[in-house]
């Protein structure tokens, strides 16, 4: 008898994300999924190019900081212009 309550590893699914956004530009596609487990919120950042998928956590705890990095990157290329 199967047990769906948890996956073949013996780990319990994923849990649905709290938020989710999806952004897309030219062909690829981004994922940005608001979750949480039993270490905090995070991030997971998902980049499709052409069924090809990169990822990334981010632990809320640094996301503001992500964010100015970002965003100077954003000012440094405005500059470069």
């Amino acid at each position: 008898m199967r047990n769906f309550d948890f996956d073949d590893g013996g780990r319990p699914p994923p849990a649905p994300p709290l938020h989710s956004e999806k952004l897309v530009s030219d062909r690829k596609i981004f994922f940005l999924d608001l979750k949480e487990n039993d270490r905090g919120r995070f991030i997971k950042i998902t980049e499709d190019v052409r069924g090809r998928r990169d990822t990334i956590m981010l632990p809320i705890e640094v996301a503001q900081e992500f964010m100015d990095s970002i965003q100077r990157c954003l000012e440094a290329d405005h500059d470069m212009r």
